[in-house]
């Protein structure tokens, strides 16, 4: 039997959601606690791979098992995990359903605060510099995501990514007066290695002159680098939601 199981983390003392030698990840602990509890050797699947500090508000894994699941295995699996890891849910599928290859769009949010705060210094970037952004320019950079399919100026080097063809559906800046907070929202259906952060980045170096919102269209046309990138911090990023067809999916 296939299992689907909805999440979510707090990035910070973990280097991604991926197992890695010598580095913490939330994939790890999840199939030590499924492990322990279900008393089988359980390896998870997630449905993306976020960076090192990088959080998921939303995010799901499967896994396969051939018994019954016990009763309270979510309630079970919150006591055994750090506080930082939460189970919602799980939930059978149908036996060839895969949360990373099935998923047809993620959404990303990036909070860049205004202020600094004691209580959300791991879970939002303060910038110094965040009150002076143009947030108008920031928007022209973010409407030009949804123009243009090929992402080279926003990939990480050394991408192990056979294409680089992403198809952008929602790319905009809000401004949340009461959190006094700047949002960014893009969704899309796959994502590059660390995109999310270089576009960011590319907008907050707009947003203060630093670069020209011509020249980020010239690198979306010519699929090549920016020659000013900036990848912004990964605690200010988070995986909110992942869209299924669960007409599909579910048994």
């Amino acid at each position: 039997m296939r299992y689907f199981a909805q999440i979510a983390y707090k990035g910070t003392q973990y280097s991604g959601w991926q197992i890695q030698p010598n580095a913490l990840a939330v994939q790890q602990l999840i199939e030590e606690a499924l492990s322990t509890i279900l008393q089988n050797e359980i390896k998870v699947m997630g449905c993306g791979r976020t960076d090192a500090g990088v959080h998921a508000s939303q995010f799901y894994l499967h896994f396969d098992f051939d018994g019954k699941l016990p009763e309270g295995l979510v309630n079970r699996l919150n006591n055994f995990l750090p506080k930082d890891i939460v189970f919602y849910r799980i939930f059978p599928v149908d036996a060839e359903a895969h949360t990373r290859f099935d998923a047809k769009l993620r959404s990303y949010v990036y909070w860049l605060d205004y202020k600094p705060s004691p209580f959300e210094n791991e879970t939002a970037w303060y910038y110094y510099n965040a009150k002076n952004l143009d947030i108008n320019t920031m928007n022209e950079v973010a409407a030009l995501l949804l123009k243009y399919n090929d992402f080279t100026p926003f990939c990480k080097t050394n991408s192990d990514a056979k294409t680089m063809l992403c198809k952008v559906s929602r790319a905009a800046w809000l401004f949340d007066h009461k959190k006094e907070r700047l949002e960014f929202h893009i969704t899309a259906n796959r994502f590059l290695r660390g995109m999310v952060r270089l576009i960011v980045g590319a907008c907050v170096y707009a947003g203060e002159g630093r670069i020209t919102v011509a020249s980020i269209q010239q690198a979306l046309e010519t699929k090549t680098t920016l020659s000013k990138s900036y990848s912004v911090p990964g605690h200010g990023l988070y995986l909110c939601e992942v869209e299924y067809d669960w007409a599909i999916i579910l048994l």
